[in-house]
């Protein structure tokens, strides 16, 4: 198949920062695109060369897109299922398949897959409503403190909470949710498995994140892991298992827990290019997005080891803003060294709303964190 500068066009469900990174590599090998969306304001809608508009989770809008391309890709799970599989019976090549999808989509189906596959998870409960919770903890069949996570459509921090009291179950919504036991973790890990249609595998190497306490969003990303030898080949092989299981094609995300005992224990996946791989853009030999083109395309896949170093801050809305985005200091963190700032093309900013990230390069590792933390104090995004 003659992908580059021919008839050839991949579809791509979701317009957002990570499918318009996608396409600065679809761009360096002249694949022609096409991307649904339904916001019109979308960060792709610049980059690629047809953009439609329709909603993700409506059959139609996807089948209908579907159609028109060869190869079907996304950069956002929530999308219509029933869609992708009546266009994979059709000879669409969908990746990921719409199986791997179906039990992504719901952190209930994705939690029992686990279970199903011998992969170490935590222990958790399934409940069709929240409501449900308050009689299993007073008939003692479930205890606190544990993190209550909506089976479906959570992101980014939104349908996550830890529950300590009874109280902090106030407010949420009644809706198929799942608690799990909370973990006391040493370090959040994430792994990126990248694994053609022939069956090629290759991993990154595996990261460290930082999270933001109340937003519940990674602050920083560092790549390698600031982790022994022994705990790092112990993630890899947990990753590479779990890409087994699903046998994906793309990219599969893998995010783990580095428990006290130095055992690991799948949090979650994500089927696409993720928030713990943007720094390889600078620091990689092959990008993350680069990567999940080569997969899908069943093309030979690229080195993943590290050039240098690298630290990954995300650049966020600040508290208290909301409208036409101003960043702040973007000039005094470019004078900074190694320090490459990308900016996702969202004119709007409010509190917590993902707006860009920013790499850090260093030969010394413990050097790039430290600026990393100068690059956090200085940048604000805020509003006019």
């Amino acid at each position: 198949m003659n992908y580059f500068s021919s008839n050839f066009k991949l579809g791509i469900l979701g317009g957002g920062q990570l499918g318009k990174m996608l396409l600065y590599n679809t761009r360096k090998f002249d694949i022609y695109t096409s991307v649904l969306e339904a916001s019109n304001e979308a960060p792709c809608k610049i980059a690629c060369d047809e953009f439609h508009l329709g909603d993700l989770m409506d059959y139609d809008a996807v089948y209908n897109f579907g159609k028109q391309v060869d190869v079907l890709t996304i950069e956002i799970e929530n999308v219509n299922i029933k869609a992708l599989e009546a266009l994979e019976k059709e000879g669409v090549k969908v990746y990921p398949a719409s199986k791997t999808l179906r039990t992504i989509q719901n952190k209930a189906t994705q939690k029992l897959f686990y279970i199903d596959n011998h992969l170490p998870t935590a222990p958790f409960s399934r409940f069709a409503y929240t409501s449900e919770i308050k009689e299993a903890i007073n008939h003692g069949g479930l205890t606190m403190p544990f993190v209550w996570k909506c089976a479906q459509f959570g992101y980014d921090g939104t349908g996550v909470k830890i529950v300590k009291t009874i109280d902090d179950l106030e407010g949420l919504p009644n809706v198929e949710c799942i608690a799990e036991n909370l973990v006391p973790f040493k370090n959040e890990l994430a792994v990126i498995v990248a694994r053609n249609a022939s069956g090629n595998v290759k991993t990154y190497p595996v990261v460290e994140m930082e999270f933001h306490p109340e937003a519940n969003q990674v602050e920083y990303v560092i790549c390698p892991a600031r982790i022994p030898e022994a705990v790092a080949k112990k993630a890899e092989e947990v990753a590479l298992k779990t890409s087994e299981a699903y046998n994906h094609v793309g990219l599969l995300a893998v995010e783990m827990f580095q428990t006290q005992n130095d055992d690991i224990l799948i949090n979650e996946v994500a089927p696409r290019p993720h928030n713990s791989g943007h720094q390889t853009i600078e620091a990689s030999y092959t990008s993350q997005f680069e990567q999940h083109i080569r997969a899908i395309l069943n093309l030979p896949l690229g080195r993943t080891d590290s050039k240098v170093g690298g630290v990954m801050v995300n650049l966020v809305g600040a508290e208290g803003y909301s409208g036409d985005v101003v960043y702040e200091n973007i000039e005094t963190i470019m004078n900074m060294d190694g320090v490459t700032p990308h900016i996702y093309g969202k004119k709007q900013t409010r509190p917590f709303r993902k707006m860009g990230h920013v790499t850090i390069v260093n030969e010394d590792l413990a050097e790039a964190r430290k600026i990393a933390e100068a690059v956090k104090k200085t940048i604000k995004v805020i509003s006019k």
